[in-house]
């Protein structure tokens, strides 16, 4: 199972740096971040190729957000600069030795959350 950490409260224009991990095994080939918002629907955020570096980032989090990976921790971070209050939400990394894009169904493996609050 994944688990991701790093989240908590922030202030608008902080950063927020996220982390993903696998416990005792590889975290797969395809990795991906969401997001859901309280009343929204879940949102893609980023996806990483693990190994390769290929990189996806949404529209809405573009020159924001970054994501990359940690060979050292076997970990894929999620990095969010200039965090806004519309960044609130459960943040939620999702694998897949299969899928690289941004439909959440793609992703068979899920981690169960972290919350990212942004106060203004």
């Amino acid at each position: 199972q994944l688990a991701e950490s790093g989240g908590g409260l922030a202030q608008a224009g902080d950063s927020l740096r996220l982390s993903c991990a696998a416990s005792g095994r590889r975290i797969g080939s395809y990795v991906g971040w969401f997001r859901q918002a309280p009343g929204k629907e879940r949102e893609f955020v980023a996806a990483i190729v693990w190994g390769g570096g290929i990189t996806l980032i949404a529209d809405s989090v573009e020159g924001r957000c970054t994501i990359s990976m940690n060979n050292a921790k076997d970990t894929v971070d999620l990095q969010i600069d200039r965090l806004e209050p519309d960044d609130t939400a459960v943040y939620y990394c999702a694998a897949s030795m299969t899928y690289f894009g941004q439909d959440a169904e793609g992703y068979n493996d899920w981690g169960r959350g972290t919350q990212v609050t942004v106060s203004s």
